[in-house]
């Protein structure tokens, strides 16, 4: 039986170019700034990297998981706004938890394809640290006695209540369904740091980011926005979890759980950033001249059980080769998110995937994962990847809490 979930093909949806800001530790010097002006940032600039007037875009596609502040409910249109697409525009917020930055290119290419644009911008963007304390039960009073239900958004959020674990735990499952070790995890895990360390050292990752500065965002006839950086500090540029980690380093670590594979070591940093693409039409980039980085070829999005919702990127992946054709062996470069280093693994062995293919320029466990940003830098590294090494194919992918996979196949129009 063919694998479930939907799929979809697209003949002429490009990556012009694209760009995120730094990814900044938790609590770190991105901490205070909300998720939509770091996406105004991202936007901006990719937007000046493709080349593309703001005028030209016809749709604006964005991603933010938790409220960074209380204009959350416009974040996408005020994204879109003041990175200068015309105010006729419309703009959406789009939702996949860890997979949303995938979703992001797939409706675009929904919306270039079906002839409502010719050009897309797309942003993700989310700040870690900024994730509220909320309560949900107070609307109606606090009655004598009753506990006060203030709970932390982002620890709460990591909980799925149909399953009755948390994202660690279904981790936990998939260490132990693939014998997976927790010296295998550590190994895995120092190798993240070490690409990332390698790939900051040779000016790779530089290419793909814009530094981050105090400066104003203004937008005629309304309210300016901007970014504001606290103390003395003028300019964030770089990311600042990579560092070498040896196996034995790592395995110092305490297991979240006794008998576990999983520490904050080996699992992803919590981290704020954002990360744009502009996307267009190939007709639209020939009229303009431009070289594209990358096509899109086809995207695919499965569900999986719940308690095992890290593997959701292997039936993804399938449903993307079944439908296009290709063998495993044809793709190049593999960007799967590593939520928890069993985790990833445990995708590899599902799909006797050769891990020399895979997150060549660290993961997420060096760089971080920051939720609604992360698809959209995974796509935008593993394309700049596919240019570098003269590569055709590559895919990138994520789980998703709840029991999902989601998977990108882009191309390299100049690989071989």
């Amino acid at each position: 039986m063919a694998n479930k979930g939907f799929f979809n093909a697209f003949a002429d949806v490009f990556i012009l170019d694209g760009v995120r800001t730094p990814m900044v530790d938790y609590c770190g010097a991105l901490g205070h700034i909300s998720p939509t002006d770091l996406g105004i940032k991202a936007a901006r600039e990719a937007l000046r990297r493709a080349g593309v007037p703001g005028e030209h875009i016809g749709s604006v596609v964005t991603g933010n998981m938790a409220p960074g502040d209380f204009d959350q409910f416009f974040l996408p249109r005020h994204i879109g706004l003041y990175a200068g697409v015309p105010v006729e525009v419309p703009a959406i917020m789009a939702q996949r938890i860890c997979g949303t930055g995938f979703e992001l290119f797939r409706q675009a290419g929904e919306h270039i394809q079906g002839g409502a644009c010719e050009a897309a911008l797309v942003v993700g963007t989310e700040s870690m640290t900024r994730n509220p304390i909320a309560a949900f039960d107070h609307r109606t009073g606090f009655k004598l006695g009753a506990p006060v239900g203030f709970k932390d958004y982002m620890w709460e959020a990591l909980k799925d209540p149909a399953a009755g674990i948390n994202m660690i735990q279904t981790a936990e499952n998939l260490a132990r369904k693939y014998g997976i070790t927790r010296e295998e995890v550590d190994a895995f895990a120092s190798a993240s740091f070490a690409n990332a360390v390698a790939a900051q050292e040779s000016g790779f990752l530089a290419g793909e980011i814009v530094p981050v500065v105090t400066e104003k965002f203004e937008l005629d006839g309304y309210q300016p926005r901007g970014i504001r950086l606290q103390g003395k500090l003028t300019e964030v540029a770089t990311d600042t979890h990579p560092r070498l980690s040896p196996p034995e380093v790592l395995a110092k670590l305490k297991a979240v759980y006794d008998g576990g594979v999983q520490t904050g070591g080996n699992s992803s940093a919590l981290v704020d950033a954002a990360a744009a693409c502009v996307v267009a039409s190939g007709a639209y980039a020939k009229a303009q001249g431009k070289r594209p980085l990358a096509r899109v070829v086809a995207a695919a999005a499965v569900g999986v059980p719940p308690e095992i919702m890290g593997i959701g990127p292997a039936p993804a992946i399938r449903l993307l080769l079944e439908r296009t054709g290709l063998k495993l062996d044809d793709i190049a470069r593999f960007e799967i998110n590593e939520a928890q280093g069993a985790q990833t693994l445990a995708v590899g062995r599902e799909l006797g995937l050769d891990l020399t293919r895979l997150n060549v320029n660290g993961g997420a466990i060096a760089l971080g994962h920051p939720l609604a940003a992360t698809g959209v830098r995974l796509t935008l590294t593993l394309a700049r990847e596919l240019q570098r090494s003269g590569a055709r194919y590559g895919i990138s992918s994520a789980c998703v809490g709840g029991g999902q996979g989601i998977a990108l196949l882009i191309e390299n129009p100049e690989g071989n």
